[in-house]
């Protein structure tokens, strides 16, 4: 297979799933996730397992065919091991036929390649080295590196890939965790990470992943609106005019329309709560757009309204044809009453459907 042009990495929830479901194939075809499960801290064992398993479903009912890598970086040891147990299920039960009626048969079912790190135990790391092994459907070594690359344990990487089956075909994801403005040395910081990685191993891609769009805080959206630098596209664009011998296989990767915070948070319970208020995003050449939206309360429908005409008024909106994104949009701004306004989960949706889309049009231009 082809490297990815473009590695978001997403929540393994519903409405980021929805959201890949809802690319484009052209669009989708370039695309490769990174997915997040989120963390179960604390959960029952018997639960635990429960929901993890459901996670990968959802995630493979997105994917049937096309590749991903799985991860849970924010989970205990439980989960990660509750993880191996169900990657390894599923291997089994993808290397025999399909019963009747399932939902999946072997054609469909994606492969979902683990991922470790150097900095996760020595049984997940033995676990996910057995897993792309066994499988042969390839590993990600994820090497998280949220500040400066001297606080990265080299050593720690060589251990690690040196365990590597050599039969396995890797691919190394360089997290640069929150890229935001105030990290003016983030550029050269992975020009070193990527000095001291790439050398290291017959890397099948590389990508530098980065997370710059905000939390949505009541600060943030104090006058209703906000516009945030795309401070991880910046570096990017340094990172990449800088590297040579690697380019072939250097792609682009960020946290979409979410932030680093965002994505770690457990799942919903369903029962209410959060802030009475969240935002539509969207994402420009150079910016990300936020604007705030009233989730419950009186004149909620004709507040998300205004907050999409908002949207559509941007000199750099790109139109409804431009993916079912900007589709929603206009029709949130001409509907009439509650229907069509949508909810949190419906608002990140849209929000990861124009990025993700705008982003693999970006690349390749």
């Amino acid at each position: 297979m082809s490297g990815p042009l473009y590695v978001p990495v997403l929540p393994a929830k519903q409405h980021a799933c929805q959201a890949y479901r809802q690319l484009i194939p052209s669009v989708q075809a370039a695309v490769v996730p990174l997915w997040n499960l989120p963390p179960r801290a604390g959960a029952h064992p018997d639960a635990l397992a429960v929901g993890v398993r459901k996670d990968l479903w959802r995630v493979r009912k997105a994917h049937r065919r096309h590749p991903a890598w799985v991860d849970c970086p924010f989970a205990d040891e439980a989960q990660q091991s509750a993880l191996a147990e169900a990657l390894s299920a599923d291997a089994e039960e993808t290397g025999r036929s399909a019963p009747a009626g399932a939902l999946f048969t072997d054609a469909d079912v994606s492969a979902l390649r683990p991922v470790t790190g150097p900095d996760r135990s020595e049984a997940h790391q033995a676990a996910m080295l057995e897993h792309a092994r066994s499988t042969g459907s390839g590993l990600g070594i994820r090497v998280i590196m949220p500040g400066h690359w001297d606080d990265v344990p080299l050593h720690a990487v060589r251990d690690l890939i040196a365990r590597v089956d050599p039969a396995v075909e890797a691919d190394l994801l360089l997290d640069l965790g929150a890229v935001l403005a105030d990290r003016t040395d983030t550029a050269k910081e992975a020009r070193r990470a990527l000095d001291a990685l790439l050398p290291l191993f017959s890397w099948r891609t590389a990508a530098v992943l980065g997370g710059a769009f905000p939390d949505v805080t009541a600060r943030l959206l104090e006058r209703g609106s906000a516009v945030v630098p795309r401070s991880d596209w910046r570096v990017w664009t340094e990172v990449r005019c800088s590297r040579r011998e690697f380019d072939s296989i250097l792609e682009y990767g960020d946290y979409g329309t979410d932030s680093t915070r965002g994505i770690a948070r457990p799942p919903s319970t369903g029962k209410g709560g959060g802030p009475p208020w969240n935002a539509l995003r969207y994402t420009t050449d150079e910016s990300y757009v936020l604007v705030k939206a009233p989730t419950r309360g009186p004149g909620r429908a004709a507040a998300v309204r205004a907050a999409a005409r908002d949207v559509l008024a941007l000199p750099d909106f790109r139109g409804p044809a431009a993916s079912r994104a900007e589709t929603w949009l206009r029709d949130c701004v001409h509907g009439h009453g509650p229907e069509g306004t949508g909810n949190v989960g419906d608002w990140l949706r849209v929000g990861h459907v124009q990025h993700m889309t705008h982003v693999v049009r970006s690349l390749r231009t």
